[in-house]
């Protein structure tokens, strides 16, 4: 029942990761209000927001994230941010000689950017048009949804797919000075000095790159009440996951008992990719499954690719999105949807369940792999109630792979968490009038935890479940794309009648999910797959220099071992008792 505060540091590892993560902070600063007349909302921001002062005295309110990534990956944005005002530092030159300049020209700022940038400075809030509005501000101060809507008023709906190159040009919040991360030995462009392999991204951990994590770590850290843990976003495709593996290594170590909660994120596709590129990524898969998984306190791939292999199926798609799976701007928006809900249960205001919890309900017996699914956004009609909802869906789950690992449908799961998130508005159980018979069992229940749980139950009726129902949707604000069909309304549900010949859709506001976290014998064949795609090839002689820097020969093997023993796990034969590791059956 306790609302005590307990913080979460967040990580995000490599470009793609950063993509996903934008996007989320995005979402997390669209929820904010600083209007202390407004009740306090379901979600306790201060778990991965902080509060701090400028030089000036200003307050500010930043994410405690630690982002890394790559030399030439920032563009337009600073490393240190622009939120505190620190100038450049000047040098004394004491050469008397010529001295000849060249300056180049700063990247070119996107509409949305440039926006952005209006409004800091002041100009979009001093225009005659935006004088006035109905929110509340507290004094000294711009209450967030005031700039939501100043924004939304300046352009309804930025399309920036032609226009987006990297993560920050659709970054809307400001950042701490000691957020960002740039690691100077790889380039994010260009084919020389790619961080590509495994054992690159290993090898980084060490010297300034390694001082200057531990620096953040412990600035973010030592600021916390009561740390809880640590969420981890790493790119899985590239060197990062040998990074990655190397930090949740050293978070392990030096934060014993703090959960550490890894999301391996990927990319639909790549647009540089070629065959030898996909050997590449297809071994990175496979080694940073194993050693994440082995140093977190669970480990779950995020991709809407059909697949990890390099043959994968079609990417994941979701009958009310029309998103690109080409361009990462689209792709990240959806899963960071999904992360929105996924990272629910500890970050309430009450009844929170600290991620140690959460990972060890579902991460049981060396099981640390799980998968997740998402109904982005969750089909529910205006003015229907959620048995309504989901009596149209009583013969198939409504959900979509957000790992590439297909439910198997014969009820078998080891332990799930479900989260609903953004009904607000509607009615959870059915009104009945006096004496009429319900429709449906779902409609004869009292409650919204009723009717969820047993209509999860009627697919999975022997697996342990964790419900959270939060009324809070995911607000969108610019520059989320406008991915959505036109079949919703701006609230992101089902109009109840289609809208007039000729009419425009509504750009929609906020939507509604329904994800599942998941750990069963789904993840046997899933793993197994990845096995048997990395033990088939003869890394030295398809691609010999993957092992140049590491890992050894002997820890590749054994790390594909490692990989084959973690798919035998999830072999399930007695509903839900997981087979020995030491049968005899080979995969």
């Amino acid at each position: 029942m306790s609302s005590v505060c307990r913080e979460v540091i967040t990580l995000q590892l490599g470009h793609y990761s950063n993509y996903v993560g934008t996007h989320w902070w995005n979402l997390q600063d669209a929820s904010l209000s600083y209007d202390p007349e407004s009740p306090l909302g379901e979600i306790q921001s201060d778990v991965v927001f902080r509060e701090g002062q400028t030089l000036g005295g200003h307050v500010t309110y930043t994410p405690r994230l630690i982002a890394m990534d790559l030399k030439g990956s920032l563009q337009t944005l600073r490393q240190e941010g622009s939120l505190y005002g620190t100038g450049k530092e000047t040098s004394a030159f004491t050469w008397e000689g010529d001295i000849m300049m060249h300056e180049e020209s700063p990247p070119t700022k996107n509409p949305f950017l440039q926006d952005l940038e209006r409004l800091d400075k002041g100009e979009i809030l001093a225009q005659a048009a935006f004088a006035s509005t109905s929110q509340p501000q507290c004094s000294g101060s711009v209450s967030v949804e005031t700039v939501n809507s100043r924004l939304e008023r300046v352009q309804s709906c930025y399309r920036l797919e032609g226009s987006v190159r990297v993560w920050s040009d659709f970054l809307r919040i400001h950042l701490h000075p000691r957020t960002i991360s740039v690691i100077n030995q790889y380039n994010h462009d260009g084919e020389a000095h790619r961080l590509e392999a495994f054992g690159q991204g290993e090898s980084l951990l060490q010297g300034s790159v390694l001082e200057d994590l531990e620096d953040k770590l412990h600035f973010f850290a030592e600021e916390c009440d009561y740390l809880q843990g640590f969420q981890v976003l790493c790119d899985l495709a590239d060197g990062f996951a040998g990074l990655g593996s190397k930090v949740t290594e050293m978070l392990r170590d030096s934060y014993g008992g703090r959960g550490i909660l890894t999301w391996g994120l990927a990319p639909v596709s790549h647009p540089d990719s070629t065959p030898m590129k996909d050997l590449y990524h297809l071994m990175n898969y496979a080694l940073g499954t194993v050693h994440l998984a082995n140093h977190s306190s669970f480990f779950c791939p995020l991709t809407l690719r059909g697949g990890l292999g390099r043959r994968p199926t079609s990417h994941t798609a979701f009958p009310h999105l029309t998103y690109d799976p080409s361009l990462w701007y689209h792709s990240s928006s959806v899963l960071a949807l999904a992360l929105d809900s996924l990272t629910v249960p500890y970050r309430l205001r009450h009844n929170s369940a600290p991620m140690w919890q959460v990972a060890d309900s579902l991460a049981v017996s060396g099981r640390k792999v799980v998968a997740a699914y998402g109904a982005v956004p969750f089909p529910m009609t205006d003015g229907n109630s959620l048995a309504d909802a989901l009596s149209v869906c009583a013969n198939s789950l409504p959900w979509k792979p957000l790992s590439a690992c297909h439910e198997l449908g014969d009820g078998r799961c080891y332990s799930q968490s479900v989260t609903l998130k953004g009904f607000e508005g509607q009615r959870l159980v059915s009104s009945l009038a006096p004496g009429a018979p319900p429709l449906t069992p779902l409609h004869s229940l009292h409650s919204g935890e009723d009717v969820l749980a047993t209509y999860i139950s009627s697919f999975y009726p022997t697996t342990a479940l964790d419900l959270q129902l939060v009324s809070t949707p995911s607000k969108l604000t610019p520059p989320f794309p406008q991915i959505f069909s036109q079949s919703l309304s701006a609230q992101g549900f089902f109009q109840s009648q289609a809208p007039p010949p000729g009419a425009l859709a509504p750009a929609v506001s906020s939507v509604p999910t329904l994800t599942s976290l998941q750990s069963g014998p789904a993840l046997g064949p899933w793993l197994a797959e990845l096995h048997r795609g990395t033990s088939t090839l003869d890394i030295r002689r398809v691609a010999p220099s993957f092992l140049s820097q590491g890992p050894e020969m002997a820890d590749y093997q054994e790390a594909l071992e490692q990989l084959r023993l973690l798919a035998r796990c999830y072999r399930d034969t007695s509903g839900g008792v997981a087979q020995s590791s030491s049968s005899s059956e080979d995969d």
